[in-house]
């Protein structure tokens, strides 16, 4: 979550910084709330899986999956919401939209490196 929150600025410095070149004031907001989104959305899937890894696979299963169902649900309430805020206009949307997708791709090749330089203790038994 360290090197997510670090990823998370600075993408929204990135598309904050394009978005006002773009979109203006609208822009810089897009591109914050994008970004912000993308990491809420990846926090709460390792919270779930954080949370699921207490139980059996089964129930960690159940966590991820309602996890995901939860996601979809706030993803679309927050984009009904974004309809009627002021700032969202035609030029905004896109920077919102690549914003949101450039914080999930580089957080996935953030995790990929992480899971790659990952140790395992010789007592870790791996399936």
């Amino acid at each position: 979550m360290k090197y997510g929150f670090g990823l998370t600025l600075l993408v929204a410095a990135l598309g904050s910084l394009i978005g006002y070149f773009v979109a203006g004031i609208n822009g810089v907001w897009a591109g914050l709330t994008g970004s912000v989104m993308a990491f809420v959305f990846s926090g709460l899937t390792a919270l779930s899986v954080y949370i699921g890894s207490k139980f059996n696979l089964g129930v960690m299963m159940a966590m991820v999956l309602g996890g995901w169902v939860i996601k979809m649900v706030l993803f679309l309430i927050l984009f009904g919401f974004l309809k009627q805020v002021d700032w969202f206009d035609r030029a905004a949307g896109p920077v919102l939209f690549f914003s949101l997708v450039a914080t999930v791709i580089f957080g996935l090749l953030l995790d990929i490196w992480l899971v790659t330089k990952a140790r395992f203790s010789p007592a870790t038994k791996l399936p």
